[in-house]
């Protein structure tokens, strides 16, 4: 294959993964495929297929009229919402704009919305601890439920009854007839605010949960407490499992058995028996953690659904869990919000995986077929840099706040990575490491103590050996100022650092001993990489620079300039002929060596662009960055070349057909292909071929096009009218257009502001062909003026 088969020439955005869920509701569509996410002031749909949105309702990027709360129709597509401005929005379909905007009509913001299952009646719990029901038909307010104090906390209707209920700060269940409007139970048994209801399908039975850590089981037809179950935490979110469907267990659940789920502080999934009121099951595992900064509080929301056989537990960290109602195993995890990207890597054989550091301690990592994520602990603050190496695509290493590195492996069959040793010797945030490129035998890591460190790794890597403690070889004060990168040479014998000081060094790594200093930046040095191929090292800068530095010289062989902002990354591709930058603008730019150009500049993110990983084939690139969004970045240099050969080609072929028809003097049929081809000069010989045969034939010509071609008519003779030479033709076609019937709209066709332009220029010509006129009448009447006159001879 030639190098320049190898060459990119652009890249397209082929997908992206932004933040949909930054807290608030979360509901599961009724077939079990999507879940819409409260996301601003949109609602995002959730694929749970591909792990990707797939619409949005409302504009995503209106932070003005945030939204509240918004509710799903059991039975429909049928989403509304309530917004900051008052208004209840309603949606249907994945079409964004909404149908139907209406007056909440409550004083203040409405935290809870529930819709009957026939779609027919919506009901709105405010703050000001009144609950209305609506008529979705009239879009009217039919009644207003009082009885509730405080802001309302749980709205539901009831799935067969003509019952809908609700509960607010005064911790009871009210329970009102949607037809009367009048208060049919009161149920009263918590102590604090209830956070969950769920029905049983025999419509009798109802349970309860609230933050006074206990379930409740009520009989709606008495109206009274069956059992309180006390569970020692904080409830959010609870469902009660459908018959015959819990199997854990060697027993399996019986009929008269009502299993009821529960989650919330503590983050593990319980499942109760509640006529019984024991314990059944409880999460060993648990895979969403207690936060600290919320008070302890892990699970958000707890939902089911009958239709896949699974449930979601939604972690206060934005983070989605997919769980089998029959085994609990974890089917999938999406990540609602990753906050800014720092880093990101190909992991796997077959880079299956991608490891993303975001502003967290945990490691996100991600299936690329499904954008599943297992969240990879270890660290104790923020992981700051990820490294991989061709020798071992199963390594990783990552680096922290936490002044610690830790070495991961992933296991070939079970595709889950384990932490496999760590090492804290430096004093200060680890800010870069780098893996070896052909042994993987060592790693380097820098840090804001100004230190570099080598790291020797054991010859026999396995994910039986966990909690190994790893000591540094070697180290040295490599910089005066934070070390920002650090990069091992294809042959691991160089390492290259770049540091805010100013400049980047050379080590030996054997003995991490100095070899040169590259001076002539003017800002800090952001990143460092050898290239595949030559003896040459790339840096970047803040200075909007790129350095090009020969390793044998230690000179600067090219500078590249084009970055308005700092260059924070760079990567070699096509064999080190070309390069891929990334700025604090957001930009991303294709570079090609030789010529030191900009080949291509591509914009998706609006904050700046910390990570770029490049796959294998360097097919594709993923870009990440300070906006919370990961792009997939795909090349299309191939497709673009086709593309430009067919065009070309058929190009050839039609101006080949333009030039039988002039032959053959089908001049009809040449105006309209050459209207079709955009050649206003084409047309313009036409247009005069057709007025030597008489100004009749032009007026046929316009009546047998059609519309779109006398739109591009009319172009063609609005640029012929700024050119005296051709301004004769041009009014002749104009007055051809406007007089025929058919062309009535043409100003109504996005041409009007052109056809303004045709005035002043139109005038000129008519102001020149009267002056004109009158110098020929002038000229005639001089000539005839001055004739001699035929007088006869006088008579002798």
């Amino acid at each position: 294959m030639s190098v320049s088969s190898n060459i990119k020439e652009t890249f397209e955005a082929e997908a992206k993964h932004g933040p949909f869920y930054t807290g608030g509701n979360v509901q599961w569509s009724a077939d079990g495929k999507h879940l819409l996410c409260q996301n601003g002031a949109s609602i995002s749909v959730l694929s749970l297929a591909k792990g990707t949105v797939i619409a949005a309702l409302g504009p995503p990027t209106s932070e003005e009229d945030t939204i509240n709360t918004f509710t799903l129709s059991p039975t429909s597509d049928t989403v509304i919402t309530h917004h900051k401005s008052g208004l209840f929005k309603l949606f249907t379909g994945n079409d964004p704009a909404p149908k139907k905007l209406w007056k909440s009509i409550h004083k203040g913001p409405v935290p809870q919305i529930a819709l009957s299952s026939d779609d027919r009646l919506m009901a709105s719990g405010g703050s000001d601890s009144s609950v209305r029901l609506w008529d979705l038909h009239h879009h009217a307010c039919t009644h207003n439920l009082k009885g509730v104090q405080g802001v309302v906390s749980v709205l539901k209707f009831h799935p067969t009854r003509n019952l809908v209920l609700a509960a607010g700060d005064d911790t009871k269940i009210h329970c009102w007839d949607i037809t009367t409007g009048a208060l049919q139970r009161l149920l009263a048994g918590h102590f604090s605010r209830i956070t969950s209801l769920s029905f049983h399908d025999d419509d009798i039975h109802l349970v309860s949960s609230g933050r006074d850590k206990v379930l409740i089981l009520w009989d709606l037809n008495k109206g009274v407490s069956l059992r309180t179950l006390p569970v020692y935490e904080s409830l959010e979110g609870l469902f009660i499992f459908p018959a015959a469907s819990f199997s854990l267990n060697s027993n399996p659940q019986r009929e008269d058995e009502i299993l009821v789920a529960s989650g919330g502080e503590k983050g593990a999934i319980r499942v109760w028996e509640m006529r019984s009121g024991r314990e059944v099951y409880t999460q060993e595992h648990p895979l969403v953690q207690p936060s600290k900064e919320d008070g302890g509080l892990a699970v958000t929301h707890l939902l089911s659904n009958k239709s896949s056989k699974t449930f979601a537990v939604v972690s206060v960290d934005h983070n989605i869990i997919i769980h089998s109602l029959t085994d609990f195993s974890c089917e999938k995890q999406f990540v609602g919000y990753t906050d800014e990207i720092l880093d990101i890597v190909h992991v796997g054989d077959t880079s299956s995986h991608l490891a993303v550091a975001t502003n967290s301690c945990d490691i996100k990592l991600y299936d690329t077929s499904t954008m599943s994520c297992q969240l990879l602990r270890g660290h104790t603050d923020l992981v700051l840099s990820l490294c991989v190496t061709q020798a071992n695509r199963n390594l990783m290493v990552s680096s922290a706040k936490d002044n610690s590195v830790r070495v991961w492996l992933m296991s070939p069959d079970t595709l889950s990575m384990v932490s496999i040793a760590s090492g804290t010797r430096h004093t200060a945030s680890v800010g870069s490491v780098a893996l070896s490129q052909a042994s993987a035998k060592f790693f380097v890591s820098v840090s804001q103590d100004q230190c570099l460190k080598l790291w020797q790794l054991p010859d026999k890597l396995t994910t039986v050996d966990s909690g190994c403690t790893l000591n540094a070889a070697h180290t040295v004060l490599a910089h005066q100022k934070d070390i920002n990168c650090a990069v091992v040479s294809p042959n691991d014998k160089l390492i290259a650092t770049g540091s805010q000081d100013k400049t980047a060094k050379l080590w030996s790594s054997e003995s991490l001993q100095l070899l040169g200093i590259l001076r002539g930046h003017r800002r800090g040095v952001w990143c460092a990489r050898f290239s595949p191929i030559d003896q040459v090292l790339l840096t970047t800068s803040a200075d909007c620079t790129m350095k090009l530095w020969s390793l044998s010289e230690l000179n600067c062989l090219k500078t590249f300039e084009g970055h308005q902002s700092s260059v924070l990354r760079a990567e070699f591709i096509s064999r080190g002929m070309q390069l891929v930058t990334s700025g604090a603008d957001g930009l991303l730019k294709l570079w090609s060596v030789k010529t030191s150009e900009c080949v291509g500049t591509f914009e998706e993110h609006e904050s700046r662009v910390w990570a770029l990983a490049i796959g294998q084939d360097e097919r594709r690139i993923i870009s990440g960055g300070a906006d919370s969004v990961m792009v997939v970045w795909r090349d299309v240099t191939a497709e673009k070349r086709q593309k430009a050969i067919a065009e070309r080609e058929e190009m050839i072929l039609e101006e080949q057909k333009l030039a039988n028809l002039l032959k053959g003097e089908q001049l009809v049929a040449a105006l309209k292909l050459a209207l079709r081809l955009e050649k206003p000069h084409k047309v313009l010989k036409i247009v005069e071929n057709i007025l030597k045969k008489g100004e009749g034939g032009l007026g046929e010509a316009v009546g047998e096009l059609k519309m779109r071609e006398k739109e591009e008519l009319m172009r063609a003779a609005i640029g012929w009218n700024t050119n005296s030479r051709n301004c004769q033709a041009a009014q002749l076609v104009i007055n051809a257009l406007l007089n025929d019937p058919e062309s009535s709209n043409l100003e109504t066709s996005g041409l009007s502001s052109s056809l303004e332009a045709l005035i002043p220029y139109t005038d000129r010509h008519f102001k020149r062909v009267t002056r004109l006129l009158q110098d020929l009448h002038f000229l005639n009447y001089t000539v005839n003026y001055i004739k001699p006159h035929n007088t006869s001879e006088f008579p002798e």
